[in-house]
């Protein structure tokens, strides 16, 4: 599994883990019941602690993303759509946020940053 884990992140690595893990479900790269690495195969892969790999995938079990069959492994959990839209939408709120805040931060008015919005939304 491609997980790019950056030292020199403020997030911790489990985090990083989790949120690729999470993004890669939202859009649809890892499918429901696909199985993911096992703790073990991961942290080596990753040259880190299995204790992290496991946090990482007890939060993500934790937050719907994954299901543990013990003795099988770890699989892409049935995706509930609503909960991964909501999920996807604070990450877009997230986003947009940084921007209106850089927006006012270089003096962008309101109306610039409507219209900035609907040229990049449009395509053009």
């Amino acid at each position: 599994m491609d997980i790019i884990i950056q030292n020199s992140s403020d997030k911790p690595i489990y985090q990083q883990i989790v949120d690729q893990i999470k993004d890669r479900v939202l859009t649809g790269v890892l499918q429901p019941g696909e199985a993911l690495p096992s703790m073990r195969l991961l942290a080596r892969e990753l040259k880190i602690s299995v204790i992290t790999t496991k946090r990482a995938y007890e939060e993500l079990e934790r937050e719907g993303f994954l299901t543990t069959q013990p003795g099988r492994g770890s699989f892409v959990a049935e995706k509930n759509l609503e909960f991964a839209r909501e999920e996807r939408m604070r990450a877009l709120e997230e986003s947009l946020a940084k921007a209106v805040e850089l927006a006012r931060g270089c003096g962008v008015s309101e109306r610039e940053l409507v219209q900035l919005v609907t040229l990049l939304y449009s395509g053009e």
